[in-house]
């Protein structure tokens, strides 16, 4: 097996609601690893408050996996950030202790404020040409969405909701396909989330993480997932609105068969991009542009700063 010198790879972390990410980068922040697993940690969180054994052990599964890459490649501690889930499970610790003991490196546990931080770090990086220019960050996660808003020199605002794809599911979307009733409920609990926030209008949206690459993904038909090709990749307004039309109505089995959509995304990708289409609708948003790079990379490209 190839191995790569410990001095100048970087791993991070991203334990999400619905996915736990791995990246490995070099000293010149260039990709080394990238992967993406499904934990599914903030399955029935929203109801229960805690996290479901069965989403622990798969978790844990993948924080073995994991180790076992970092080893490969002559990494010893990585930096790891939890989210959502973690910050608002009650025996969140039955998760972070072993994972904690697996990865052999502590878990930050990072508050919404941060993770938005984050994002915005990572999309000012992957996009210099948006300098000087206001534009909305837009992190939708699993039980979390985070909303930046730059005007292109300094962050302005940074908020995080606790809406997110998984949690709205479960919390909506009951049958197969959602009912209309069902809808009009998720889209109110959108708004009504959205309400208070201070949002600019007419400027870009940029969509960091798993939903909005997917939706990426699903525009360009992909059949097998290119992160470079879904980096920047600009959807019209009416392309959001067609797309949460189309994933509403549809079956998850129906999703699971559309080009660009991952099998494990398919139960909740749906309600990921109604609050994308509903955050584009209030801003009136002239393009939603989306960004591989959440904050996993955030966190990377930070480690990488010089010290001040």
């Amino acid at each position: 097996m190839l191995r790569y010198d410990a001095r100048v790879n970087t791993a991070v972390i991203d334990i999400g609601t619905n996915t736990l990410l791995l990246l490995v980068v070099d000293e010149n922040l260039k990709r080394v690893v990238d992967l993406c697993r499904f934990g599914r940690l903030g399955k029935g969180l929203d109801a229960s408050g805690n996290l479901d054994p069965e989403a622990i052990a798969r978790s844990l599964d993948i924080c073995r996996e994991y180790r076992a890459v970092m080893d490969a490649h002559q990494v010893d501690a990585p930096a790891i950030i939890a989210t959502q889930a973690l910050r608002e499970a009650k025996n969140a610790a039955a998760f972070v202790k072993p994972a904690e003991e697996i990865l052999r490196a502590r878990i930050e546990v990072i508050e919404g404020t941060r993770e938005a931080e984050l994002a915005f770090l990572s999309v000012a990086r992957t996009f210099p040409d948006l300098a000087g220019r206001p534009y909305v960050v837009v992190d939708v996660g699993g039980g979390s969405t985070e909303f930046i808003v730059t005007d292109g020199k300094r962050v302005v605002s940074a908020v995080s909701v606790p809406i997110g794809a998984v949690r709205l599911t479960e919390r909506h979307l009951k049958h197969d396909p959602p009912s209309a009733d069902e809808i009009a409920a998720l889209e109110a609990d959108i708004d009504r989330h959205l309400a208070p926030l201070d949002l600019p209008y007419g400027v870009p949206l940029i969509g960091t993480a798993g939903t909005a690459t997917t939706m990426g993904a699903a525009q360009l038909a992909l059949a097998a997932y290119d992160a470079d090709a879904v980096t920047g990749l600009r959807l019209a307004p009416g392309i959001v609105e067609e797309m949460r039309a189309r994933l509403l109505a549809a079956t998850v089995a129906a999703r699971k068969g559309m080009p660009g959509i991952e099998v494990q995304r398919a139960d909740v990708i749906a309600a990921g991009v109604a609050i994308y289409a509903r955050a584009v609708h209030r801003m009136q948003a002239p393009v939603m542009i989306t960004c591989d790079r959440g904050i996993r990379w955030g966190l990377a490209f930070e480690r990488s700063l010089p010290p001040t």
